[in-house]
């Protein structure tokens, strides 16, 4: 069972919950004990892993990185990400890190939002920042191989900047638990993409709702979700806190999973989207459960959890979170209830509510709204959005945007997004991102994005269009134009072409009627006409 007796409405000391102040405890008590194991086989302990901290906050600050300022990081796992997100904690600034595969419009947003000064990006994606305007960056530090290219900024080489220095050249900054850690980046499901603010007592209140009481210094878990996902530095966090060990690898591989846990004797993950999917589907073999893996947390479930541990040898559990969130419900190990998140945990308060905060009848479906005990363990705002920020915590609730119901017995059932968004396999997908790199096609008059189930998992992504008066577009053509401005994940699978968009009296487009209406016979199919698309791979 999860160990509650943290929760309090107490604030936990720094000592507790701030990154610096835990690693250099588990340095000075366990030096020698590995902390995280990377892909190519190397490996850090607990005292090597504050050397790099200090080298590269010794070399951000001679920079003139200091406490309360946001450093733009893009880089792949690997040394490097981990080295430059603890070096920029170490001096009580914060992370803003983005999905490495977006690029254009999306990706000058993010810049501009951060307000930072100094980016960290890989090599390899370099070259999406020439044709986008950079925001209020001066210096550029580049990881990886060396791109060559002019942005017209100063450009510091990564092993100069952040393994340059000596160590004791760190200054130490007062870090508070309500200090921002990271400004992580949501899914622009309702517009724009923001940046959520992530304290430390966030952070702590995270790791302890999914980790304590299941996992311990023993533990080595096996971290494939990317660091600027909240799973995944939930996990490198997490595992610091505890004084266990991570293995960090790029990405969740189906076929390498199982090797990579033996070989390395992970004994816990999680698996987002269509991970368990795609597992599951693998022929059984007799050495399914042999294996050191013993708690996977699925998000979400498949169709039969207890069988699925039981062909693996693990228990399973689920939850419910978001990045603003410290997962406030949650399961037990192996739910009988296939299709429940699990149940409110302690420490939180929750109301189900229609779209004027009125509580909806016992089993209704309505939004989900939040608020905790203890201060800060719901993110504060979105980071220079206050307009959004008192949008969502209106009447002093935090409102997730996401329907839910809830059975007598406690129980809280996803029921869908009430923010217009997609899920595909495991990545969230703003419609109106989508919309806007559709809509910059010179034919394209409007565009409305939406998820169509998908034969694997949760969904695939359909844009229907409608074209301006007298042009015409072949829908090849039009996939042509989205290739090269947007993530992989969120390219479409289908596109559509109308006359017009349905519409309300007040002018908004019906997608309900577009999702009812799915896959016509006149829908175009990229992978039926042979247009594969698949994840760029950038090596750290």
């Amino acid at each position: 069972m999860p160990d509650w007796s943290w929760v309090t409405a107490h604030v936990p000391h720094a000592a507790e919950c701030v990154l610096r102040d835990m690693l250099e405890q588990r340095a000075r008590d366990t030096p020698d004990k590995p902390y995280v194991r990377f892909e190519d086989g190397s490996s850090w302990t607990y005292g090597e892993t504050l050397t790099a901290a200090r080298q590269a906050a010794a070399g951000l600050a001679a920079l003139g990185v200091t406490a309360g300022d946001v450093v733009f990081l893009w880089l792949p796992n690997g040394p490097g990400f981990l080295r430059a997100w603890f070096g920029v904690n170490f001096l009580g600034a914060a992370v803003a890190a983005p999905n490495l595969a977006l690029r254009g419009t999306v990706l000058e947003h993010l810049i501009a939002l951060s307000g930072a000064r100094i980016a960290i990006v890989h090599g390899g994606v370099m070259d999406r920042l020439g044709d986008i305007a950079l925001g209020s960056l001066t210096t550029l530090v580049e990881a990886g191989p060396a791109s060559g290219l002019d942005l017209g900024l100063p450009v510091l080489a990564a092993d100069a900047v952040l393994t340059g220095h000596p160590a004791d050249a760190a200054p130490r900054a007062m870090i508070h638990p309500w200090t921002p850690q990271f400004i992580l980046f949501t899914s622009g499901t309702t517009g724009p993409s923001k940046g959520a603010i992530v304290t430390y007592v966030q952070m702590h209140d995270l790791a302890r709702a999914t980790f304590g009481g299941r996992l311990g210094a023993d533990d080595n878990y096996l971290l494939n979700m990317p660091l600027f996902h909240i799973s995944g530095t939930r996990a490198a966090y997490g595992m610091l806190m505890l004084g266990g060990a991570i293995t960090l690898v790029g990405h969740f591989k189906t076929d390498s999973f199982w090797d990579i846990a033996r070989q390395h004797g992970t004994t816990a993950c999680v698996l987002l989207g269509a991970a368990a999917s795609f597992l599951e589907g693998r022929p059984p073999r007799p050495d399914d459960a042999d294996n050191p893996m013993k708690l996977v947390s699925m998000v979400p479930l498949v169709r039969d959890p207890g069988a699925w541990g039981a062909r693996f040898g693990v228990d399973v559990v689920t939850a419910y979170g978001m990045s603003e969130l410290s997962v406030p419900i949650l399961s037990d190990r192996n739910p009988a209830i296939a299709d429940s998140c699990g149940k409110l945990r302690p420490g939180y308060q929750a109301r189900i509510v229609d779209d004027f905060d009125c509580d909806v009848p016992e089993g209704g479906i309505g939004e989900l709204i939040l608020r905790a005990d203890r201060p800060w363990t719901i993110s504060p705002g979105y980071w220079r959005m206050p307009e959004a920020t008192a949008e969502v915590w209106r009447n002093g609730w935090f409102h997730t945007g996401d329907s839910f119901r809830r059975d007598p017995d406690g129980n809280y059932f996803f029921v869908d997004r009430k923010k217009d968004a997609i899920r595909r396999r495991g990545e969230n997908i703003s419609s109106y991102e989508v919309e806007v790199e559709a809509l910059a096609h010179p034919a394209v008059r409007e565009a409305a994005a939406i998820g169509v189930p998908s034969p694997v998992s949760e969904d695939d992504l359909m844009i229907v269009v409608a074209l301006e008066p007298g042009e015409t577009l072949d829908a090849k053509l039009l996939f042509d134009h989205l290739r090269p401005r947007m993530a992989h994940f969120m390219l479409p699978r289908y596109i559509r072409f109308v006359g017009e968009l349905p519409k309300t009296p007040s002018l908004r487009v019906q997608k309900h009627l577009l999702r009812d209406a799915g896959v016509t016979s006149d829908t175009w199919d990229r992978e039926l006409a042979g247009e594969n698309v698949r994840r760029e791979t950038i090596v750290g």
